[in-house]
């Protein structure tokens, strides 16, 4: 149920306003306030999902009240009620962060129009966080061993800058956990992230898929496309598995690093792009280079920042927190009551050679989860963890 705050000295527009939303919609939780300093004290207290606030006002005036909301609550939308003579500033209050201004008397479709529009606005951003929160605890970094810190404390260097950065480490390590990171500690965070994971697309299709083409490149070309450099402009372009990618697409990506340019296949039009570049592999790139298979000043070019992501193995005092973390998001994810490891379970968890790093611990845990006991044991761990 929608909550609106209305903040007006003036009780017979205040009763004016509440007849005409309770009227509208009987779902509106209408609340009133008689000056800004009442109103400011409300909104300290509750959370509205709109705020009509009058411009002249004894105590507190309007626009201090929008000033005091926007630094409590910036996310509150705000619609200032103005007199005639108060048009200038009601205008000048939207540059302050206002979302509209009514005139009075109001007219009643302006008014119900500007709040349904405002309400759809404020449940758009709502959206918007929890899914960014969503987006954000996907990518978590569990982990409170020594190269997790070092990692971390990395990151926290790295990330609010341009610098280009590649990661290493083995398959399963958690490689695009850095990369996401990087790309929402930085101050690209509003823009995009694409990912591209090299190795999955075919080595004639990959510049295409970069760099997108023009109708009539080749056979399937039936339109112009933009690539994943282009959609990833004024954010970050992940390359997971670089070292996969062929030569000639090497020679294009290098060029788009060095002049911030890049020109879609079967075009020899230059296309000016601002994108932070973010690469991961785990291959070795050196010995890829000795063998003719990576170019070495791509490779230096990526390389401006190395982050190696460590095997399950060289950290294994975190296997309980990884283990626990992953019991908690698999029970919620089938509706399930957490389940709890035994203390012995754990240990052997620990003990386990784990080839496929985090992406087999994940697997293993979800398998004792709907294997297991009521509480995982160390029986259970040796029945099921290997097959």
């Amino acid at each position: 149920m929608p909550k609106i705050l209305i903040i007006e000295d003036e009780a017979a527009i205040r009763r004016v306003l509440v007849k005409i939303l309770s009227e509208e919609n009987d779902t509106y939780q209408v609340e009133e306030a008689e000056d800004g300093l009442a109103g400011v004290e409300k909104i300290k207290k509750d959370d509205y999902d709109l705020v009509l606030c009058d411009i002249k006002m004894p105590k507190m005036d309007g626009v201090e009240v929008l000033e005091a909301v926007r630094k409590m609550k910036p996310e509150t939308p705000m619609v200032m009620i103005s007199g005639h003579g108060d048009l200038d500033t009601a205008v000048n209050t939207m540059r302050l962060g206002a979302f509209d201004y009514i005139s009075k008397p109001p007219d009643l479709n302006r008014l119900l129009n500007t709040v349904r529009i405002a309400l759809d606005r404020k449940e758009l951003v709502v959206e918007n966080k929890m899914l960014k929160k969503k987006v954000g605890k996907n990518y978590e970094m569990i982990g409170e061993s020594n190269a997790i810190a070092r990692i971390k404390d990395m990151i926290d260097k790295v990330a609010p800058t341009d610098a280009r950065v590649l990661i290493t480490g083995p398959n399963g390590t958690g490689k695009e956990l850095v990369a996401h990171w990087l790309h929402q500690k930085s101050e690209r965070s509003k823009g995009p992230m694409i990912e591209v994971n090299c190795a999955a697309i075919p080595s004639e299709l990959i510049e295409s898929e970069l760099f997108g083409h023009v109708k009539g490149a080749f056979t399937s070309a039936n339109k112009d496309r933009a690539g994943k450099f282009e959609a990833a402009n004024g954010g970050t372009i992940f390359l997971d598995e670089i070292g996969d990618m062929s030569l000639s697409a090497q020679a294009k990506v290098l060029r788009a690093l060095q002049e911030s340019r890049i020109q879609r296949v079967g075009s020899d039009k230059d296309i000016k792009v601002n994108v932070r570049v973010v690469a991961a592999t785990n291959k070795n790139l050196k010995k890829e280079i000795e063998e003719g298979k990576f170019r070495e000043d791509l490779y230096h070019r990526l390389a401006v920042i190395l982050i190696e992501v460590p095997a399950l193995n060289d950290r294994r005092e975190d296997i309980p927190l990884l283990v626990n973390y992953f019991a908690e998001k698999i029970s919620k994810e089938q509706g399930n009551a957490k389940k709890g490891f035994s203390a012995k379970a754990i240990k052997l968890l620990q003990n386990y050679d784990w080839t496929g790093n985090i992406r087999e611990l994940r697997n293993v845990v979800e398998r004792l989860i709907i294997l297991g006991g009521k509480e995982v044991s160390e029986a259970d761990v040796k029945a099921f963890a290997s097959k």
